[in-house]
């Protein structure tokens, strides 16, 4: 996901037809793909929505992350699944419903709202800065950015600064992490590609740095978007430290803040369970 280049981006498991597996078995087989999230495609509750989607992680379940639904989208897509409405798409997940629609050559989803918002207090803000190991002075904004996940977001002064973060993994424990920063030769300018570097770490779910994060960029966007720092579309980078750059496309329209980028599938096959 986000990336149209062989082996970039995130990939993201998608087992259709998944009604019938257990909790456990679900969760087992998160844990033994060991990808940042495995999907499961199951019936909607709400007749509102078009299919139902359980979120994994080697560590456990999620209410919310958005590369996984924009994979699972892709694949249900792909089956043959065919939205109500023909121009949107409706997920049903942890967080309710989710809003998708097809972006030109892309899918995009439409962020959730942010569960909790506000800059971090004191004592949280200390955890986060020895974590990360940066010098308190290269933080220019910090702020709760949570719509699921528990994200955290940290605005450096620099994409450079984002780029050279070495992570205490151990002093991140009970932490989400989301690190962004503006690369200054790009600026505002919302033609440019990748005006933002963005990391996301999330060690207690088994996933010390996710290479490329929907929900955490949701949550960048909306933050930095209402304080006037990022512009109401632009591209975000995001993996490049992990060797698997992807690229995020970021609209807000009409109150509504966009979150897109490639899908597509490179591994088919029939999941067996055994007995």
């Amino acid at each position: 996901m986000f990336s149209e280049t062989p082996f970039g981006g995130n990939p993201v498991a998608v087992v259709h037809d998944a009604d019938g597996m257990t909790d456990a078995e679900m969760a087992a087989f998160a844990r033994w793909t060991n990808l940042s999230e495995t999907t499961f495609l199951v019936a909607p509750r709400d007749r509102n929505a078009d299919y139902g989607l359980r979120i994994f992680t080697p560590g456990g379940e999620l209410p919310f992350a958005g590369h996984p639904t924009l994979g699972s989208c892709h694949a249900w897509l792909e089956r043959g699944g065919r939205p109500r409405d023909p121009d949107a798409i409706v997920q049903e997940c942890g967080v309710g419903l989710v809003a998708l629609r097809r972006d030109g050559g892309r899918l995009a989803f439409a962020a959730p709202p942010l569960r909790r918002t506000g800059p971090l207090d004191p004592e949280t803000l200390d955890r986060v800065i020895a974590s990360l190991r940066v010098d308190a002075s290269a933080i220019v904004g910090h702020q709760w950015i949570d719509n699921g996940p528990g994200w955290i977001g940290v605005l450096l002064d620099s994409a450079a600064s984002v780029l050279a973060i070495d992570p205490d993994f151990t002093a991140m424990r009970g932490l989400a992490v989301g690190v962004v920063g503006l690369h200054p030769d790009r600026g505002m300018d919302a033609a440019a590609d990748a005006a933002f570097e963005v990391r996301g770490f999330v060690p207690d779910l088994g996933v010390p740095e996710d290479p490329v994060t929907g929900s955490l960029n949701a949550g960048i966007a909306q933050w930095l978007i209402t304080e006037g720092i990022a512009p109401s579309s632009y591209v975000a980078a995001q993996g490049r430290a992990v060797g698997r750059a992807g690229r995020i496309h970021i609209d807000q329209r009409d109150g509504e803040t966009w979150v897109g980028g490639a899908t597509v599938t490179r591994i088919t096959g029939t999941l067996d369970p055994g007995d």
